[in-house]
């Protein structure tokens, strides 16, 4: 078969073209482009896309493990700052992962306290973790930053307003209690009705 390959011309064709591809178009070991130049109006890309930036289109495409690594990869070539830790708090939101959420929001607005996604995320951390009281403080903060511009913390700021008067609605009424001396230096606290 090789010999009828040889014969008609086809083996050495074939080796000429696979020998003219090269898909890589770089030289080895050099790193400079060869072939033809790119289109004109081609823009130089000099470095990778920022990490934030990538997790933020993966927060927004649903991918939050990876935008969970994006943001973790901008931290290690950036340093981990106050916006690098909200994100990292969202993306745990995202993902369920509230208390890990809740230390990297708090610790975001620590380092800065005008931070209003931060506040808000901590907000909507609090709310999910039952802690209404400090999630209505949290919604205050980030209200209050943004000079009641966000529609979004409005509605949050109400939510929790509503769950704290239902929370407050499911309380018993308070029952009136007598201590009542049983033997000696022993009380007992009884509930009058």
């Amino acid at each position: 078969m090789m010999r009828r390959l040889l014969q008609r011309g086809i083996l050495p064709a074939l080796l000429v073209s696979l020998a003219a591809c090269n898909t890589a178009n770089f030289q080895l070991g050099t790193g400079e482009r060869i072939g033809p130049p790119p289109p004109l109006g081609t823009p130089r890309i000099k470095g990778g896309v920022d990490g934030m930036t990538v997790g933020d289109r993966l927060m927004m495409a649903g991918e939050y493990e990876l935008a969970l690594a994006s943001y973790q990869r901008a931290a290690g070539e950036n340093g981990l700052d106050a916006e690098v830790m909200s994100a990292m708090g969202s993306a745990n939101l995202k993902l369920g992962r509230l208390n890990q959420a809740r230390f990297l929001l708090e610790k975001a607005v620590e380092e800065d306290s005008n931070s209003v996604p931060a506040w808000n995320n901590l907000g909507v951390v609090l709310i999910n973790l039952g802690e209404f009281q400090q999630a209505r403080e949290a919604f205050r903060v980030a209200f209050g930053l943004d000079n009641g511009n966000s529609e979004l913390i409005r509605k949050n700021l109400i939510l929790v307003n509503t769950l704290i008067e239902q929370q407050l609605a499911e309380i018993p009424a308070e029952s009136e209690f007598s201590l009542v001396r049983y033997g000696n230096g022993v009380y007992f606290l009884i509930a009058n009705e």
